[in-house]
């Protein structure tokens, strides 16, 4: 069983055997989190997906209090290394795939911007495919939509996009994105957070299933779904 929890923002817990995955952690300073750092003592891998505030914030604290390993891109991951010492990390590029210890991660393209919080060049944003007790899931992260999509993720179990449009996709991109993907789930992210990012998830539910075969699964923070 793969079980997936949304954090509220961007941010998710992805479970799967003796796998705890955290992916792009904000919590200390979200208006929306229910949880506060401490609470990942036991993860096991804490992915980034860029290197904007609102997804790295909370990560040094979490890699340091749990000994999870970070897994990023290369840019990231060596910035985390000369401003937080942390050096138990997998570095990763667009395209490539790496193991896990059990499943398998493939770091795969966004469309979107990467500063790192104190300005310097957080390198490419990505998004992530994973394969986890025979299912693959797609996390676009922040990203608008692209066509390569329909290459990197086309058939997966599980789509989770954006929704929250200005900084990412909105709803209506993101239904287009479900047409190219064709996943079987769809979960909206990134969105809610504050009013420049706030949209009707329910709506965005009944485009799904009104355009596509796709089943759409809209979580409260803090829900989980397991496949």
């Amino acid at each position: 069983m793969v079980k997936l929890t949304w954090l509220s923002h961007a941010s998710w817990l992805i479970e799967s055997g003796s796998q705890r995955l955290l992916l792009d952690p904000f919590f200390t300073d979200n208006p929306v989190a229910t949880v506060q750092p401490d609470a990942f003592e036991n993860v096991t891998d804490v992915l980034v997906s860029h290197g904007h505030f609102d997804h790295v914030a909370d990560a040094a604290a979490i890699l340091k209090r749990s000994g999870a390993r970070l897994i990023s891109n290369f840019e990231i991951v060596q910035w985390f290394a000369e401003k937080h010492q942390l050096t138990n990390a997998l570095a990763m590029n667009l395209g490539g795939a790496a193991e896990l210890a059990e499943g398998e991660i493939k770091m795969v393209p966004a469309l979107h911007s990467s500063g790192l919080p104190d300005g310097s060049y957080g390198g490419t944003a990505a998004g992530f495919v994973l394969k986890l007790e025979n299912k693959r899931i797609y996390f676009a992260c922040d990203t608008a939509y692209f066509g390569d999509m329909r290459f990197y993720a086309g058939g997966v179990d599980v789509a989770v996009l954006p929704i929250g449009d200005l900084f990412t996709m909105g709803p209506a991109d993101s239904v287009e994105a479900i047409k190219l993907i064709g996943p079987k789930i769809a979960l909206p992210t990134h969105y809610g957070t504050w009013p420049p990012i706030e949209q009707d998830a329910e709506a965005w539910a009944t485009m799904v299933r009104g355009e596509t075969d796709t089943k759409a699964v809209v979580l409260e923070v803090g829900g989980s779904y397991s496949l």
